[in-house]
C-alpha cells in the first residue's frame, strides 16, 4: 500500500472513531458545535495516525488503541484553537476555515479549547474498551452484541492493562503541558521580536511541535509493552520527525501557497517569530529538516520491515506542501 493511501485509511479510521465519540451532543449545544466545527475543519490527523503505525510495528492491531490515539488528535485541535486567539497568533483562517473564536466568539472558542483538553484526558483514561474485550474473551456476550457496542475495536485478548493506560496518561500530560507543548508555545510567545538564538529556537521546536509528537509514537511502543531498547529507538525517530515537521512547517509558512496551506502565509516573518529560516536561511533549513529525517529513518534499523509506514511516514513529513 502506497503512503497516501495508507494515510488516508487511518485517517478515515479516525474519524469514523471521533464522529462517533461525538455523535450525541451535550448542553449546552453551542459549545458541542464549537467543538466539531475544529475537530472536524479538516487536517491529516499526523499524532494518531503515528500512535496507530508505531502499536502496528511493535505487532498490536491498530483498532485496539483507536481511543487512546484519537485523543492525541483533542489535544492538537484544543492547541490549535487557542494558538489561533487574538492574544496568540491572531489568525482568521485555519485549514481554509474561519477560526474557531471567528465563529463562536473569544469566550466560547477558549471554552471549546479547554473541553477538548480535558475530554482527552477522559478519553485516554476510559477503559470501557477492555472491559468490552475481557466480556468477549470470557465469551458473557454474544461476540454480534459486543461488535454493535464498540464497532473499531478487535477482539482479541488485548495486551493493554491500567499500567501501561497510566504510563500513557503521564507521558501524554508531560507532553502537552508545562513541560512541553505549553512551555514552548510560552516561549514563543515571549521570543517574539528577539535576536534570533539557536538554543532558543532549539527550546520551542522541541517542546512546541516535537514533544507530542514524539509522546505520538511512544504510546504505540508503551501500549505494546515493548522492551525498553525499542521504545528508545522510537523516542528517537519520535524526536527527529518532530523537528523536522515545524522546520518544513517554517519553510511553507515562507514558500507555502496560502490556498493550498488554508491559511495566511508570511505571518512568521510579519510577527518576526523565531524560526528556522530566520536563523539559518531556507536552503540550511531544508538541509536540516532532510538530516533529521534520514537519522529518524536510522534510528528504526532494530525494527526491520515492522516499522515500515514510519519511514514512510517519515519521508512524507520531509515532502509534504500542506
Amino acid at each position: 500500500m502506497d503512503i497516501e493511501t495508507y494515510l488516508k485509511e487511518k485517517r478515515e479510521l479516525i474519524d469514523s472513531f471521533l464522529k462517533s465519540y461525538f455523535t450525541i451532543p451535550t448542553e449546552p449545544t453551542i459549545l458541542h458545535e464549537a467543538i466539531k466545527y475544529s475537530l472536524f475543519a479538516g487536517g491529516k490527523r499526523i499524532r494518531p495516525i503515528l500512535a496507530l503505525t508505531s502499536y502496528e510495528a511493535c505487532g498490536g492491531e491498530p483498532k485496539d488503541i483507536l481511543p487512546h490515539a484519537s485523543a492525541l488528535e483533542l489535544i492538537h485541535t484544543y492547541s490549535l484553537i487557542h494558538d489561533d486567539l487574538p492574544s496568540m497568533d491572531n489568525d482568521d483562517l485555519r485549514r481554509g476555515k474561519p477560526t474557531s473564536h471567528k465563529i463562536f466568539g473569544e469566550a466560547i472558542a477558549i471554552l471549546a479549547g479547554d473541553a477538548l483538553l480535558t475530554e482527552a484526558f477522559l478519553m485516554l483514561s476510559n477503559m470501557e474498551v477492555q472491559s468490552l474485550k475481557f466480556k468477549v474473551q470470557n465469551e458473557k456476550f454474544k461476540m454480534q452484541k459486543c461488535e454493535n457496542s464498540f464497532p473499531y475495536i478487535s477482539h482479541h485478548v488485548s495486551r493493554i492493562t491500567y499500567d501501561t493506560i497510566l504510563r500513557v496518561i503521564h507521558e501524554v500530560a508531560l507532553a502537552a503541558g508545562v513541560h512541553g507543548m505549553v512551555a514552548g508555545q510560552a516561549m514563543d510567545i515571549s521570543s517574539d521580536n528577539s535576536k534570533p538564538d539557536k538554543d532558543i529556537l532549539n527550546f520551542i521546536h522541541l517542546h512546541k511541535t516535537a514533544a507530542l509528537i514524539t509522546a505520538s509514537v511512544r504510546m504505540g511502543g508503551i501500549l505494546s509493552n515493548i522492551e525498553e531498547k525499542k521504545l528508545k529507538a522510537l523516542t528517537e525517530y519520535g524526536k527527529k520527525i518532530g523537528l523536522a515537521f515545524q522546520i518544513v512547517d517554517d519553510i511553507l509558512d515562507i514558500e507555502g501557497s496560502a490556498e493550498v496551506l488554508g491559511k495566511k502565509t508570511g505571518s512568521d516573518i510579519k510577527m518576526n517569530k523565531m524560526t528556522y529560516p530566520a536563523l539559518y536561511g531556507i536552503e540550511e533549513s531544508r538541509q536540516e529538516a532532510n538530516d533529521l529525517i534520514s537519522d529518524a529513518i536510522d534510528s528504526l534499523q532494530i525494527f526491520y520491515s515492522d516499522a515500515d509506514y514510519l519511514r514512510k511516514i517519515a519521508l512524507y513529513i520531509l515532502k509534504r506542501r500542506v
